[in-house]
């Protein structure tokens, strides 16, 4: 059954909390959320069994954490900061694809982050264009063209991708959701803003970017230029395919990654 935490603005947002012991929250892209997602629940469910407390959450907008207003990367940050509260203080956060850059904003602006776990940063190169894109999805859902708002989303998406959504039982509630998105697309178009060792070079926790094995060449760049950003962060590639992990991989890749952070931060 969902629990509900309250942020300090009033967004009262729907998880999941499994385990005992140091925290990690799932930050989920643009899209996803817990009922449409069984991966990231099987996830949390292995790690939880190895001693890891997991929060898996509905972003504001979706599934049951509905909100009003314009849904920008502040409320995101606002309800990460609530949830790293809930699993103990203190979490490692583990983005997948766009909720990469959130969770990167978060760490850069002082949340208490115990590391970086980022599945697939679809990041582009310092003026790539996320900002124009992203400021026409957002002038099209205030024009209430919400389903043109998603289609511009998706459009350097591989085409079957919005295809497929179209003929999903599940599309008009993708459509109505894609007010979500707005801090996606901030998020997004901070990481092309400056150099990305302007950007995180206050982020000093440990962070791995981790690539699935059937994966689009351009995200490889995306994972050198961030471990480059780093000092002792690092890429790998685990089993996954289509932008998606394989649960038992990532769990257990996830749990040894949120128990070594554990344990460096307390030396």
């Amino acid at each position: 059954m969902s629990e509900f935490a309250t942020t300090p603005s009033g967004d009262r947002i729907a998880y999941d909390r499994r385990g005992s012991g140091p925290g990690l929250v799932f930050v989920a892209g643009a899209g996803p959320f817990r009922a449409i997602d069984p991966w990231t629940t099987q996830t949390a469910e292995l790690m939880a069994d190895s001693g890891v407390t997991t929060i898996v959450y509905d972003r504001l907008g979706r599934g049951e954490s509905p909100a009003e207003g314009r849904l920008d990367l502040d409320r995101e940050l606002e309800t990460l900061a609530t949830l790293i509260d809930v699993a103990g203080g203190s979490a490692v956060l583990c983005g997948h694809s766009s909720g990469c850059s959130i969770s990167l904003a978060a760490a850069a602006r002082g949340l208490d982050v115990a590391g970086l776990v980022l599945w697939e940063p679809p990041f582009g190169a310092i003026d790539g264009g996320a900002r124009e894109w992203a400021g026409e999805v957002e002038r099209r859902i205030d024009a209430g063209d919400l389903e043109g708002a998603l289609a511009h989303y998706m459009k350097d998406m591989p085409p079957e991708w919005l295809e497929g959504l179209r003929q999903s039982p599940e599309y008009p509630q993708f459509v109505s959701q894609v007010v979500s998105y707005v801090g996606d697309g901030e998020s997004l178009a901070w990481v092309e803003s400056a150099p990305l060792d302007a950007l995180l070079r206050d982020v000093r926790v440990p962070l791995e970017v981790l690539l699935g094995q059937e994966t689009f060449p351009e995200l490889f760049d995306a994972a050198e230029r961030i471990v480059a950003a780093v000092p002792g962060s690092r890429w790998l590639q685990i089993p996954g395919a289509d932008h998606t992990w394989e649960p038992a991989a990532m769990a257990a890749e996830l749990t040894r990654f949120v128990t070594a952070a554990a344990t460096e931060r307390v030396r």
